[in-house]
């Protein structure tokens, strides 16, 4: 992407907040890189060179600024609709994908392209390597943890993914002149060590303004499995599970900083990257709603709800599988009874969580495709035939443990999905959009939509629904949750 040296230096010089996430500034004369509300005075602009990320800054030698802290700033997902193959292998980045021991060409197997076009995608729509935008990734989130936590530095390399503690200091020295500890603010050192298990770790994730809190809060809370989730006060709290471990994460808003808080107590500390990546894609961190709302307000029928929920987002779900079982069990009946089914099939399969986690409300985890597979089902409130259908889904995921990763299109997407038996159009775009979380799925015969668009003036058949919504791609999810959000009384599933 070419950016204009003038417009960006002119944004650097008013410190305008619309440019936070979508570049960065490296002086030449200083070897650092910036965010363009870093509270330092400009440089000259001969002195300046833009950077779509932090990863181009990076790799082009220069060193994260002590002061703006580029490690905090939101992740907009500017890439979206031009390369989609980018857009997911961020996210495989996001979650840990390079930091062990597979390389480029394992990531370019699971996003079904060679190793050398992943490469050339990587640098026409990023400006640099997947490579680097890993490690880039891997350092500004230690940075993070160094600043923001009490975490002993031998787990910050482990959470960051450094392959040692040595290679952690290395990496550190090298880039920042001076040893990892020498970063930490010492406002905290009061503060007692402690691992992530014993006293859980916190970080703050930005987003891009406005943000709707309530909608997402109560979108959330209206869904809440009993036993999994609860809403406290103006907090959503839930356990996870990843690789056989389970933990919980409690999420705040703090909209004074324009972000979230995100509490996490985990036993393995090399989670916490495919953790936080999870949160990241629940509550849709790196949308950059304001482009999505002038793209979508050119329709007369969405402009006016765009109006009312400038700040509204796409929640995703916690783990493809169980947004999946949800969706199932949601079909043909209302979202307070597809809870209650969710509420008894963890109560029949859902491990407990160890003593002192959780708290009330949140004592067990959702069943993972084993559990659900491996349960009797037949005391489960609904036909057999969704019975069926919840065991096929499980043996799907056992057999294809990356069913819910998004393929090339979302056509593509929804077909494989569809090959599922008892899942048919609605549930396979339904599952697309918040498990995939693929931007432009659209469940076009949704009832919910269909109220949404009568209510603000139109009335429009299933297929003419979807026929309008052509001119929404590729952002036909945000488009629906306007739709359902315009819905009083909505029928979308959990």
């Amino acid at each position: 992407m070419e950016l204009d040296p003038k417009v960006c230096y002119r944004a650097l010089c008013t410190r305008d907040a619309r440019f936070d996430g979508r570049l960065f500034v490296g002086v030449t004369s200083t070897g650092i890189y910036c965010r363009p509300i870093c509270p330092a005075g400009p440089a000259r602009l001969e002195n300046c060179r833009f950077f779509t990320s932090a990863a181009a800054a990076q790799e082009a030698g220069f060193r994260p600024c002590l002061r703006c802290r580029p490690e905090i700033a939101p992740e907009l997902a500017t890439w979206r609709g031009t390369s989609n193959t980018v857009h997911r292998g961020l996210a495989l980045i996001a979650a840990g994908a390079l930091d062990g021991d597979d390389g480029v060409e394992v990531l370019a197997a699971r996003l079904g392209i060679g190793e050398r076009q992943l490469r050339r995608l990587f640098d026409q729509h990023l400006g640099v390597s997947p490579i680097a935008v890993a490690q880039t990734r891997r350092v500004l989130f230690a940075k993070q943890l160094i600043h923001d936590s009490r975490l002993p530095m031998s787990e910050i390399a482990i959470a960051a993914g450094f392959g040692s503690v040595r290679r952690f200091n290395e990496t550190f020295r090298q880039l920042f002149r001076r040893p990892p500890s020498a970063l930490r603010r010492k406002a905290v050192v009061a503060l007692p060590e402690g691992s992530v298990a014993a006293m859980g770790v916190t970080v703050r994730l930005r987003y891009r303004a406005p943000y709707d809190w309530p909608a997402m809060l109560a979108f959330l809370g209206t869904r809440a499995i009993d036993g999994v989730e609860r809403i406290e006060g103006e907090c959503y709290v839930r356990s996870v599970a990843h690789d056989g471990a389970v933990g919980t994460v409690e999420v705040a808003h703090v909209p004074e900083r324009d972000s979230l808080a995100v509490a996490i107590r985990f036993p393995c500390v090399r989670a916490l990257p495919a953790i936080i990546a999870r949160v990241r894609r629940v509550f849709d961190l790196g949308a950059d709603v304001a482009s999505i709302a002038a793209h979508l307000a050119r329709d007369r029928m969405l402009a006016p709800l765009i109006a009312r929920r400038p700040g509204l987002r796409v929640p995703g779900g916690w783990d493809g599988f169980e947004l999946a079982v949800r969706a199932v069990l949601g079909q043909q009946v209302t979202v307070a009874a597809a809870r209650r089914l969710a509420g008894q099939l963890v109560a029949l399969c859902g491990a407990a969580l160890p003593a002192g986690l959780g708290g009330p409300g949140v004592m067990r985890v959702f069943p993972d495709a084993a559990r659900v597979a491996a349960a009797d089902l037949s005391t489960l409130g609904m036909p057999a035939a969704r019975r069926a259908t919840l065991v096929a889904l499980a043996h799907a995921v056992l057999a294809e443990p990356r069913l819910f990763e998004p393929l090339a299109t979302i056509e593509d997407t929804v077909a494989r999905l569809r090959a599922i038996r008892g899942v048919g159009d609605w549930t396979a775009h339904y599952i697309a959009l918040r498990a995939a979380r693929e931007p432009d799925a659209f469940p076009a015969s949704d009832l919910g939509l269909l109220r949404g668009a009568a209510r603000n003036g139109a009335r429009p058949s299933p297929a003419e629904l979807a026929a309008r919504a052509e001119r929404w791609r590729p952002w036909r999810a945000y488009a629906a949750q306007h739709l359902w959000a315009a819905d009083a009384e909505p029928r979308a599933t959990m």
